[in-house]
């Protein structure tokens, strides 16, 4: 897994080490067993290691080729590793360790960049080589590691956290106005902005070649998803095999370690079937799962704590298992460390993906996790369906917009920046929105080709942002997440799936508010019962048939009712009294509007709330 750091200085002044150490440094949580560096003229390379495969000094990082040209510093987990090693010995190869990145190294000596679609798994790398001068940054398919960089004091400064890029001291801390704005629209980042001035976030399947001496260029993208609608097998069983084939391989694939191992377990199908097929291949499987005090829960909230359903698919499987259960002081108490681990705020809440995380670190190294079932086999149909009524591709984007505006009513949007509004109006959010869908983009003549069109958007915007939520807040505690569902050649398989093998009843429209906490699907199930449907079929060899038929509840604490109950005084104390940092930014009496329409219960607005609360602390964290 690990964390890794660098500079690249473009007029090709010398690099301090001492630079590059505090670097590393700040992230020394992502790799607690190890550091590393590497200085060379212009470049400087820092490397924190958490040891997973080959917990030896040969895995030690950065590593060098033997004949001294190419330099790798290296955070992830290539799980074909093995098989591109057999290749690479037959071309002649030696390897001295058993590590995945001696072979991630070999193969991008041998192959170069093409070597990237060779990698099944998790990474963001640098790669120097010294002949040619030139530095390579790239990161995997869907996004799971991320890496940030920025052009600051003559130097190219990257890490994969952003905390590592301030050490350097080429970048300092200021608020991107255009990307608040760009995050109270769509709770997200859908370019490539973060909430800090000057950095940026590599894009998901992407990597940047930069010449010492040269200027930056933008990424080149090397791989990007397209769902379509093609016959993977004619025969239905045949269809349900393969995929039950490829899902155990996934899972088989992920078990890979030579640390303790474990999954997150709820009540749900995907991570119940991952548990189910690890269990059946690892002894003494450990599993975890956080809960909820609900004694002051009302409404749909009531039905938020899985605990005893995961007890009892635990009891089935055999595992050791363990709970936490959270209640409403504890996102008061952990939101500065939250905030200062996770840097941005992306797609909801967040704070239980830290303590499930830390839970899990105090028994094992690495976790399975069910992250990517649901966009790759279409788990939100009620979203899909905004939509599929659209006439043509600017009539689409213009519905599926308007409901991706999660934050703030529209009536509301222009008095909100008012302490910003000329950089407000220099972001356009539709523009944005729509630069998403450019690489999926078809005529859209079909109900399968909007809902298409729409499982795109989610992979490359909320998808990308949970995987970033999870890396950031499980390498807080030093542990090592991993995503069986985004196996390269299942989510292969999953993108050729036609829709109707993924949703039914095409014809209906069901609407649902997406700030309505909890099981949002519960009306939309009551008349129709969709979504995964091929997943689910194969999924029934693994959990009982109720837990397939289980409708869709993801995975948030009772905020709603905590924000007008136990944590209204926490949520008053920050953003009503005395000078709040938020205001710098955003209309006060506008803020206090919305958010007391929430605590007096005209409107449900948790996931504002849940916002301003993170920026205002971000504020407080990270500018002086």
């Amino acid at each position: 897994m690990c964390g890794i750091a660098g500079i690249l200085d473009l007029k090709g002044n010398p690099v301090s080490a001492v630079v590059v150490r505090a670097m590393a440094a700040t992230i020394a949580h992502r790799g607690p067993d190890g550091e590393g560096f590497f200085t060379d003229r212009e470049i400087g390379l820092g490397h924190r290691r958490l040891a997973v495969i080959d917990t030896s000094a040969a895995g030690h990082q950065p590593m060098i080729t033997p004949d001294g040209r190419h330099v790798l510093v290296y955070s992830g987990e290539v799980y074909n590793y093995a098989e591109l090693r057999l290749e690479l010995q037959a071309l002649g190869h030696q390897f001295r360790s058993r590590s995945d990145t001696e072979v991630v190294l070999a193969a991008l000596a041998e192959w170069g960049v093409p070597a990237l679609d060779r990698f099944n798994g998790m990474f963001a790398f640098a790669w120097w080589d010294r002949t040619q001068r030139e530095l390579v940054l790239a990161r995997d398919r869907y996004g799971t590691k991320p890496l940030y960089l920025a052009v600051a004091g003559n130097g190219l400064v990257f890490g994969t956290e952003v905390k590592a890029l301030l050490a350097s001291k080429r970048v300092r801390a200021a608020m991107d106005v255009e990307g608040l704005v760009e995050y109270f629209t769509f709770q997200n980042f859908l370019s490539e902005r973060t909430l800090f001035e000057g950095v940026r976030m590599l894009p998901a399947g992407t990597y940047l070649r930069v010449q010492a001496g040269a200027s930056v260029g933008p990424p080149v993208r090397y791989w990007d998803f397209h769902f379509g609608n093609d016959e993977v097998l004619a025969d239905e069983r045949e269809e349900l095999d393969e995929l039950d084939r490829l899902f155990r391989q996934a899972v088989g694939r992920h078990l890979v370690s030579d640390v303790p191992l474990g999954t997150y377990l709820s009540g749900g199908v995907d991570s119940g079937s991952i548990t189910a097929v690890a269990a059946g291949q690892l002894p003494h499987m450990r599993s975890f799962t956080v809960g909820f005090d609900l004694h002051s829960a009302s409404g749909i909230e009531i039905a938020f704590d899985e605990r005893q359903r995961a007890e009892h698919m635990s009891y089935l499987f055999g595992t050791e298992h363990y709970e936490m259960v959270l209640k409403a002081g504890d996102l008061e108490r952990v939101m500065p460390r939250l905030v200062w681990h996770l840097e941005e705020p992306r797609v909801g809440q967040s704070y239980p993906n830290f303590y499930a995380a830390q839970l899990a670190s105090k028994f094992i190294t690495v976790v399975l996790a069910g992250t990517g079932g649901d966009e790759t086999f279409a788990g939100y149909p009620w979203r899909y369906y905004r939509a599929v009524a659209s006439e043509g591709f600017d009539a689409y984007v213009d519905d599926y917009f308007d409901f991706w505006q999660r934050l703030v009513p529209a009536e509301a949007t222009a008095s909100l920046f008012r302490p910003v509004e000329a950089a407000a109006k220099a972001v356009s959010p539709r523009e944005l929105f729509a630069d998403v869908l450019t690489g999926q983009r078809s005529d859209l003549e079909s109900t399968e080709d909007f809902i298409n069109q729409s499982l795109y958007f989610e992979a490359k915007t909320f998808l990308h942002g949970l995987l970033v939520v999870e890396d950031k807040l499980s390498m807080a505690h030093g542990l090592e997440t991993r995503v069986p569902f985004l196996d390269n050649d299942l989510v292969d398989f999953a993108l050729q799936v036609p829709v109707r093998r993924k949703v039914g009843n095409l014809e209906d429209v069901v609407r649902l508010n997406e700030n309505e906490p909890g099981p949002k699907s519960e009306r939309f199930y009551d008349r129709t019962r969709d979504g995964k449907l091929i997943l689910r079929k194969v999924m029934e060899r693994y959990v009982p048939k109720e837990v397939t038929e289980r409708n869709k509840q993801g995975f948030s604490a009772p905020d709603a009712s905590w924000f007008r109950g136990e944590s209204i005084d926490y949520v008053r104390r920050l953003l009503f009294e005395g000078s709040p940092r938020i205001y710098e930014y955003l209309d006060r009496p506008t803020v206090e509007g919305l958010v007391t329409d929430h605590l007096e219960g005209r409107a449900n607005r948790r996931l504002l709330i849940w916002s301003l609360v993170f920026v205002e602390q971000w504020c407080r964290t990270f500018l002086s």
